[in-house]
């Protein structure tokens, strides 16, 4: 499957991890097809319990706006059938990844395709930037940003922004296009010292279907 056509999706939460108890609060996602934005998910989800300070000055998602909001289970089960069978990325995927799988083993929903990591494609293919922070890759690559992080439909947009960034910025650099799945799984776990190496010498034909 390509690199450019996929979900890329991020999580506001109560806290760092569902293993302690914490619960998704807003879910955001775009749909890439062939590198345009065709679709978008958003909703706000009640977690059962109040969300902390902390939490509410960080995401700007205060109790009074989640009251209301449909239950974790309905919004995820609504959220799986917009996944369909498509891979997904998050920006450090590791953390919306576990938010994923809790919540989607909760109800019984799972999900197809695979899942990888635009923070670690980041520290490949954009070595010089000054850190793998989302914001700092927004500025790294010169995208106009007006909008305020830490909320999950915008970060998923920035996220998809810098995503083709980091596609183009290997086409121009490597002449590699029609990039799959498969390639950029293998540069994630890929020494930075050696990604030159491998972008230098891969075979474009392997890129085919």
């Amino acid at each position: 499957m390509k690199a450019n056509s996929l979900v890329i999706l991020d999580f506001e939460t109560t806290g760092l991890s569902p293993d302690v108890g914490d619960r998704a609060i807003e879910i955001g996602a775009v749909r890439l097809v062939n590198g345009e934005v065709t679709e978008r998910f958003q909703e706000l989800m009640n977690p059962g319990q109040r969300v902390s300070g902390f939490i509410e000055d960080y995401t700007g998602i205060s109790n009074d706006m989640l009251e209301d909001a449909d239950s974790c289970e309905v919004v995820m089960d609504r959220f799986a059938d917009f996944i369909a069978d498509d891979n997904l990325i998050a920006h450090n995927a590791s953390f919306d990844k576990r938010f994923l799988d809790a919540e989607l083993n909760r109800i019984g929903r799972n999900y197809p395709g695979e899942f990888s990591c635009s923070l670690l494609l980041s520290r490949r293919i954009f070595q010089n930037s000054y850190n793998h922070k989302l914001g700092e890759l927004v500025r790294f690559c010169n995208i106009e940003s007006d909008g305020d992080f830490h909320r999950a439909l915008y970060d998923s947009e920035m996220t998809a922004k810098v995503w083709m960034a980091m596609l183009e910025s290997m086409g121009e650099r490597y002449e590699i296009y029609d990039i799959s799945f498969d390639l950029i799984k293998k540069l994630t776990k890929t020494p930075k010292n050696k990604v030159n190496k491998l972008l230098s010498s891969y075979n474009l034909s392997s890129e085919k279907p």
